[in-house]
């Protein structure tokens, strides 16, 4: 008998002052698995993520998330980040005075419960910089502190890999980036589930040119709230010739 599924959305009912938006989504992700979110501006995408992500703003008025069995709803994003789950910022904070690798740090200390040097962390990034071309210097750099759009989704792709999560949702993380950006991230995502492909992986986005360097195995149509088609990448490929209107 298997177990529960890695990552569960269950009928969920979630707004923000008491404004409804989403009205009903349901996703199952197994290990492994990447699953692709599109929809258009106001279908519930950024509410979906906000939420999923834990951001008290949103409130969950029906139905559940659950993570490995567990009924995360109520769980806090910090205590989501400890369980295993990766949360991926459209527009990732700066946080002056405080370095690349000693928020490495003092995150993965947290996640695994011990206390790790910054010379067992400066090895393990500096292995990982080189698999995602990344420059060494960037990990004595203030968090985000004048990063490019690129490098501030590259800095999210080398927490993902250090971090060593089950599950990863990226919200938009493709948002004002240029096309060599873009493969930047999808490779990246890629080369972290060669050596953790039981990672599971939700991207909300609006661009069919990430999921095309992606390949994700299941593509999902948010409209209204809901989801209102899923399949593969003849979805995109349909999106592309005929855009959101033939699923209104």
């Amino acid at each position: 008998m298997s177990g529960p599924p890695l990552f569960e959305i269950d009928n969920l009912h979630a707004g923000v002052d008491d404004i409804g938006i989403l009205r009903g989504v349901n996703l199952t992700v197994q290990p492994g698995e990447i699953h692709a979110l599109m929809g258009p501006n106001g279908s519930g995408k950024s509410t979906l993520a906000s939420t999923l992500l834990g951001n008290p703003d949103y409130e969950v008025t029906e139905g559940a998330v659950r993570f490995r069995g567990d009924d995360i709803t109520d769980w806090s994003a910090d205590v989501r980040g400890k369980a295993g789950m990766f949360l991926a910022f459209q527009h990732p904070q700066e946080i002056p005075g405080v370095s690349v690798i000693n928020f490495l740090r003092q995150a993965l200390s947290a996640r695994k419960g011990i206390d790790l040097s910054v010379l067992e962390l400066r090895l393990a990034i500096m292995e990982w910089m080189e698999r995602l071309d990344m420059d060494p210097s960037f990990a004595d750099r203030y968090l985000n502190e004048g990063f490019s759009g690129g490098e501030k989704k590259r800095n999210e792709i080398l927490q993902m890999a250090i971090l060593e999560p089950e599950i990863a949702i990226l919200d938009e993380t493709d948002s004002g980036l240029d096309i060599d950006a873009l493969k930047v991230v999808a490779s990246g995502v890629q080369e972290v589930r060669k050596d953790r492909p039981e990672l599971g992986v939700v991207v909300i986005t609006h661009f069919q040119r990430l999921l095309d360097h992606l390949q994700p195995d299941h593509v999902h149509i948010l409209m209204d709230g809901r989801i209102v088609d899923s399949g593969g990448m003849e979805l995109v490929e349909r999106l592309e010739r005929d855009g959101y209107e033939s699923w209104r």
